[in-house]
């Protein structure tokens, strides 16, 4: 597979990141389960169970390069692999344009893999044209917000939910934040192989 990269996240941990595949459908299953409530809340703004629906599952999975993404970071030493995930769609209106979103399992917050993540959507969205990247946060998810403001994210709030977008092409726009110099970091590692 052409864009299957071994790398190590900053901790040292050897992690896989490649887009997912249609044999991936059980771990995505399981991976949904085993995110906590909340998390499942934040990620997809309604109160939803422990399995993931078929529709979501399918959106996921079938991908087309000029219009949608799903990469996934993981952990071959575990029993389940999967540690997280990221997702982009391009707007048919505004086709200069796409939305991402990244999910990490709970317990392997603050690790970078969110970070790593968004480097792999840059890029990819990037080489296939795009021009900015657009993520969408509820209010009440700081955590979320706080890290997209500190990879650089320039944030406003439409009435409703907070909307942070990144100019692909203008790497200046990075703020003096660790977050930010993780992200700078995997896009200089990356670029090469995925551009």
């Amino acid at each position: 597979m052409k864009d299957r990269f071994e790398i190590q996240l900053r901790d040292g941990t050897p992690v896989i990141l490649r887009p997912l595949l249609e044999e991936d459908r059980p771990m995505v299953v399981e991976a949904y389960r085993r995110l906590s409530p909340e998390a499942r809340y934040q990620r997809f703004w309604t109160r939803t169970g422990e399995m993931i629906g078929d529709a979501m599952l399918n959106r996921l999975i079938e991908q087309d390069p000029a219009k949608h993404a799903t990469w996934v970071v993981l952990d071959p030493a575990r029993i389940f692999p999967g540690v997280g995930g990221a997702s982009w769609w391009r707007n048919s209106t505004h086709p200069e344009e796409v939305e991402f979103s990244v999910m990490v399992l709970d317990s392997d917050h603050r690790r970078g893999i969110g970070t790593l993540l968004l480097a792999a959507m840059w890029l990819t969205t990037f080489r296939s044209g795009v021009e900015r990247m657009t993520a969408y946060v509820l209010t009440e998810n700081r955590r979320a917000a706080n890290w997209l403001r500190d990879c650089g994210g320039q944030g406003e709030w439409d009435g409703y939910k907070l909307v942070f977008r990144w100019n692909l092409s203008d790497l200046d726009c990075l703020p003096v934040t660790r977050a930010a110099a993780d992200l700078a970091s995997w896009l200089a590692e990356l670029s090469p192989k995925i551009l």
